[in-house]
């Protein structure tokens, strides 16, 4: 029996992942044992996962090197590739905005000509202008975006919002929401049908565990 393969995305979603892959038997001994190893393997269930940066994650598993993912919606939205994406997983949530200076505040359609500052450009185009039907210019940052308006480079942000924190101390507002963002599994189109009865039986376990998540929360 061939390896089953999982690409998972290095940082803060590994260890929620982690979690949730153990609570349905698969062995993640060998990455908690802190190896430097690329590829970690459960050889029972003849499984293995490796780490790569979040935005690999979708080119992996379009590609087949990866028979399925978990990943951040935010990045599969960015990426665009053709793939399944079929559990929300709900780990990681926050959302995708739109953020500017609190004047901006229900103005957003009085600025005709908007520049907009973003890590996530493909995202900020669809939205203004497929959802808008806005044209804009948009500016691609790696770093701090909440500091482009501040300084005359936008007028707004288009990023990622867990708390508000920090638009808040730099004066900035979310003006909309484009997107609610958490942990997503994605699966390979083929190996979903090659690999359906162990895909099925991992995203069912997954499932479950979800599902007995929402009723113990409902309990409290």
């Amino acid at each position: 029996m061939r390896y089953l393969s999982i690409a998972m995305s290095k940082g803060r979603l590994t260890d929620a992942a982690v979690e949730m892959l153990e609570k349905i038997g698969i062995d993640c001994s060998e990455y908690k044992a802190g190896s430097r190893k690329l590829i970690f393997t459960d050889e029972s269930n003849r499984i293995r996962f490796f780490l790569v940066k979040p935005a690999d994650v979708p080119t992996y598993v379009e590609y087949g090197a990866a028979d399925m993912g978990i990943v951040g919606k935010d990045t599969l939205l960015e990426e665009g590739r053709h793939l399944y994406e079929v559990l929300d997983l709900g780990f990681a949530a926050c959302k995708m905005v739109v953020a500017g200076p609190e004047e901006l505040a229900g103005k957003l359609d009085s600025l005709n000509n908007k520049r907009v500052a973003t890590k996530y450009p493909r995202i900020a185009r669809e939205y203004f202008e497929h959802k808008r039907r806005e044209s804009i210019e948009v500016i691609k940052l790696s770093g701090s975006v909440e500091l482009a308006p501040l300084v005359g480079l936008a007028e707004v942000i288009v990023d990622l919002v867990e708390t508000g924190r920090t638009l808040k101390e730099n004066g900035l507002v979310v003006l909309d929401t484009i997107a609610d963002i958490s942990a997503r599994l994605v699966v390979n189109r083929v190996s979903a049908k090659m690999e359906s009865e162990r895909i099925n039986r991992i995203v069912e376990g997954l499932r479950k565990q979800l599902e007995n998540r929402h009723e113990a929360e409902k309990g409290r």
